[in-house]
């Protein structure tokens, strides 16, 4: 994978942490971060790092379990000596039709879990160190969901918008000790798990995967730029945003979506 313009040197000596990063939006971050040189500590909820980077750093932990989160830390802090980028990626949904009305307490609960207190958990964690050092970026991976909410997956969209605008107050509390706090919203991308869904939809409509993908992308209100996006295109936002190039960008949202959202 090309490290773009600027080579390998742009996070060099950086100690990152990436949550969810063995699958989908979350190893082409890491791919991309090691492929930048950063130093790189990811985790997931199996066993085993999978076909991580040499030197890739794994532990396995599960983003709604509190105290997974100071183990995470800790993890890094002995692992890695630090941490000057965290990019909590690790999130899900579960689809249900008209789960406006039938999303229960359970699914509303794993949701915030998952998609909110999980930041909100590693960041308290790891915070503390990149202010008293006076410097850090934390971005926060978002969705497009939380702009335009989706009625199969409204407990989804609701906890990524709570994320949002914790993430916008974030960046304000610590911007005066030289943290950077950001989020991206990825529109329709390319994973394994987007994959899964296009066969699953494939199959049930009778049809093939060109046409359940077209259906997708229909469903949310077509893309302009007619392509759905893949997990590296997100990974190299990312990787901008944790850089010294985005020295002055923070608490904001940057939409990643071929132009889907008709305001963002």
């Amino acid at each position: 994978m090309s490290a773009g313009p600027t080579g390998a040197a742009r996070l060099a000596g950086r100690r990152a942490v990436v949550t969810g990063g063995t699958r989908g939006i979350g190893a082409a971050i890491v791919a991309r971060l090691v492929a930048e040189g950063a130093s790189v500590l990811t985790t997931a909820r199996g066993a085993g790092g999978g076909d991580l980077p040499d030197g890739v750093h794994f532990v396995t932990a599960d983003a709604a379990v509190p105290a997974d989160a100071t183990r995470v830390a800790r993890a890094a802090e002995e692992l890695l000596g630090g941490v000057d980028v965290l990019v909590n990626n690790a999130g899900g949904t579960d689809t249900r039709p008209d789960s406006v009305l039938h999303a229960d307490d359970g699914e509303w609960q794993r949701n915030l879990e998952t998609n909110l207190l999980s930041a909100v958990r590693l960041d308290r964690a790891v915070l503390p160190g990149m202010v008293a050092r006076g410097s850090g970026v934390v971005v926060h991976v978002s969705s497009t969901a939380a702009h335009e909410p989706l009625q199969d997956a409204v407990a989804y969209s609701a906890a990524k918008a709570a994320l949002s605008a914790y993430s916008k107050a974030l960046a304000v509390r610590v911007g005066p000790s030289g943290v950077r706090v950001n989020r991206i919203s990825p529109g329709v991308t390319l994973t394994s798990a987007a994959e899964d869904l296009l066969r699953r939809n494939a199959a049930r409509s009778g049809t093939d995967r060109e046409a359940a993908l077209r259906e997708l992308m229909a469903g949310l209100g077509g893309v302009p730029l007619r392509r759905p996006g893949g997990p590296e295109e997100v990974a190299a936002l990312v990787a901008f945003l944790v850089s010294d190039e985005a020295a002055w960008i923070t608490g904001a949202d940057h939409v990643i979506d071929g132009g889907m959202l008709h305001a963002a």
